[in-house]
């Protein structure tokens, strides 16, 4: 029998759904988000295919973002009562910068007079909405000041030296998942070129997981007691092993091992892994060190009527989203494209 002597407990299906959600969008926003940072980057007669890449799915990629949002809303509602107040900026700042490049994207096909505006727009957003995000990343790890059920601290707390360090390793993870696209996607001079790009960023990822990962459970005893204490180093251990082993075989991949999809597979392995660490880490809180997922949960009967709707509209997501990687599967050429 669940919590409150209800007979059904409905927050592991929705712990699930939720973390799915924001896995999901971690992964295919962020690789789009990646193409547009390494945008700024690429030969200038190839910029047109990086667009092209992911011109058929790039706005779908945001509606994982929307059901982690609302969700969090509806599920957890102390928790984003607490957590929405404490990174207003930066949500807002990744808010307008999703919207500038989506603006970007569209007008530099037909405004062909300040295409270059445009284009560097482009870039320019996804790098600010990227960057954004891995400041509520780091600012969520480290936790909010809280008192009673309220949010108590400043409007700035979230700029700290580990949010931006987190937000430096979401910036050239995005990007590597973005070469890894690429690779996928394309084929020639410009493969090569983000196989290059790929592995750069990759060897940035590996220094910032290594910064990160030392770096939390020095600054938190409780994650250090998680990790390393006995015998949860034995059964932990997994995580950081295969992450050295994904991380070997996305090298190997990046220099031409494998298929084309390779880099892009073992990329979101990389980012599989880290995720999970961050859950191992935080576990059972939804605000770190202050509110558990049970205590900032909603009543069962509002979880089971929004969960009748959700199980509805997950599968018409699943569907369109593969729908869409289906039909514009391939690689991308120069003589076809979005226009």
């Amino acid at each position: 029998m669940a919590p409150g002597g209800v007979l059904f407990d409905f927050l592991p299906i929705w712990i699930v759904i939720l973390g799915l959600a924001v896995f999901f969008y971690v992964l295919l926003d962020g690789f789009d988000l990646g193409v547009g940072i390494l945008y700024g980057f690429a030969p200038a007669e190839d910029r047109p295919l990086l667009m092209n890449s992911i011109a058929p799915i790039w706005d779908g990629n945001e509606t994982w973002l929307i059901l982690g949002g609302v969700g969090l809303l509806a599920v957890f509602p102390l928790a984003y009562a607490i957590i929405i107040p404490a990174v207003y900026f930066p949500i807002l700042l990744m808010l307008l910068a999703l919207v500038f490049r989506g603006v970007a994207f569209e007008f530099q096909f037909k405004n062909p007079a300040i295409r270059r505006l445009w284009r560097w727009g482009f870039c320019l957003g996804s790098v600010l909405a990227t960057l954004a995000q891995g400041f509520v990343l780091g600012a969520f790890v480290q936790g909010f000041r809280v008192k009673g059920r309220d949010f108590a601290g400043t409007s700035f707390d979230w700029l700290t030296p580990f949010a931006a360090t987190t937000g430096v390793a979401l910036l050239l993870g995005y990007a590597l998942l973005g070469a890894g696209w690429l690779v996928l996607k394309t084929e020639g001079h410009l493969q090569d070129w983000a196989r290059r790009m790929g592995r750069i960023c990759l060897l940035g990822v590996l220094a910032a997981i290594a910064v990160v990962s030392l770096w939390t459970p020095l600054a938190d005893p409780a994650v250090a007691a998680r990790w390393f204490s006995w015998p949860n180093v034995a059964f932990l251990a997994p995580v950081p092993v295969l992450t050295a082993l994904a991380a070997l075989a996305a090298w190997r991949a990046l220099n031409g091992w494998g298929p084309d999809a390779g880099p892009f597979l073992w990329a979101m392995l990389l980012f599989l892994l880290s995720y999970l660490g961050i859950a191992i880490s935080l576990w059972p809180y939804i605000v770190p060190r202050q509110v558990t997922v049970w205590e900032a949960a909603s009543s069962q009967g509002t979880q089971a009527f929004l969960l009748i709707g959700t199980l509805f509209l997950l599968p018409v997501i699943a569907v369109y989203s593969s729908w869409s990687y289906w039909v514009f599967r391939g690689k991308v050429r120069g003589d076809v494209g979005y226009h």
